[in-house]
């Protein structure tokens, strides 16, 4: 599926966030080459939420963490407030990240278990500051009220006497204590209870409002990325297919591969009718050797020799509604 273009981006100046053909490639044993992320372009505007979606091993992941440069770009740029991330030095870009943090997918690996609560809050604030012992009392303090932690129980208490929620909440605090702009939210809520994935995913409503933060929101289910996006953009085999507004994507999917997400998507009621019109066949491709042209032709029921010969390209077929595919479905 997928293809390549820019017709869904805005104009820098209207943008907190600009990736422009982002290419992550991993070598991979017999001089092969893993392209794991293959020329994606998205924008974020300041205090939007974009949600990326798509099935396991799509790039999602890969994606979040070349944001934050956590990994070697092949290519492409992260442009954050005017700054291309991928032309910073390691120095300025230790410094960059005071801007953008990420939530990772499992709370409690992603803290270290020797460490007391407070400590790991504060690490933050003891690299950059403020390096008053009281001033950092204070704000860890108040990070952890604003997750919901009671500060005088959790402080002196290590990771493995939480669950899995207080564990992820904490996590959420330890990334805003330095005030980034943007968040990374990497699955945050994909290993938690149903019950608790709601607590968290009211909690990080709140906090962006509270602390005026833009998200960038990675899953795989669509139901939760709903709820918490304003766009949504899908991505299979390292590249976009679709990019459009939550409501408008789920009511109006233009790309079959969104449509097969979609119907993939339970619906609690036992008497429901099954859509049975689009559904996806053989097995998912290599990222190692991924189809020629369109990426999800080899599982689209749509596909023709056009499809294999020629990628398509992103292109409007609404308001805000952009798709790569030659024969979408709206």
């Amino acid at each position: 599926m997928a293809g390549t273009g820019k017709a869904h981006l805005r104009r820098p100046e209207e943008v907190l966030l600009r990736v422009e053909d982002l290419v992550v490639e991993y070598p991979a044993p017999g001089r092969k080459v893993v392209h794991a992320v293959s020329g994606i372009s998205f924008d974020v505007k300041a205090g939007e939420t974009l949600g990326l979606v798509g099935e396991s091993g799509c790039g999602k992941t890969t994606t979040g963490k070349a944001l934050l440069q956590l990994l070697s770009v092949t290519s492409g740029s992260v442009v954050l407030d005017g700054t291309d991330l991928t032309g910073l030095s390691p120095r300025d870009m230790r410094r960059a990240r005071t801007d953008l943090q990420m939530i990772f997918q499992d709370p409690i690996s992603s803290l270290n278990p020797r460490r007391k609560i407070g400590d790991i809050v504060a690490e933050p604030l003891q690299v950059w500051g403020p390096h008053s012992e009281v001033e950092q009392v204070r704000m860890v303090d108040e990070m952890l009220e604003a997750v919901g932690m009671d500060p005088v129980q959790a402080r002196g208490r290590r990771p493995h006497e939480f669950s899995g929620g207080q564990c992820q909440r904490i996590s959420i605090a330890r990334s805003l204590v330095l005030g980034p702009r943007l968040l990374i939210c990497d699955e945050p809520v994909s290993a938690l209870d149903m019950s608790v994935q709601a607590q968290i995913l009211n909690l990080l409503g709140d906090l962006k409002a509270d602390y005026d933060l833009t998200l960038v929101f990675i899953a795989h289910d669509l139901a939760v990325i709903k709820n918490v996006s304003d766009r949504v953009a899908v991505m299979y085999l390292g590249k976009l297919c679709e990019v459009a507004g939550a409501d408008d994507l789920y009511d109006h999917p233009a790309h079959p591969y969104t449509g097969v997400l979609l119907n993939a998507n339970p619906e609690p009621d036992p008497e429901a009718p099954l859509d049975l019109e689009i559904r996806e066949a053989g097995e998912l491709p290599s990222p190692i050797d991924p189809p020629s042209g369109c990426r999800f032709r080899t599982r689209c029921p749509y596909a023709t020799e056009k499809c294999a010969a020629e990628e398509p390209m992103m292109r409007k077929v609404g308001d805000d509604h952009f798709v790569a595919c030659h024969y979408p479905t709206l």
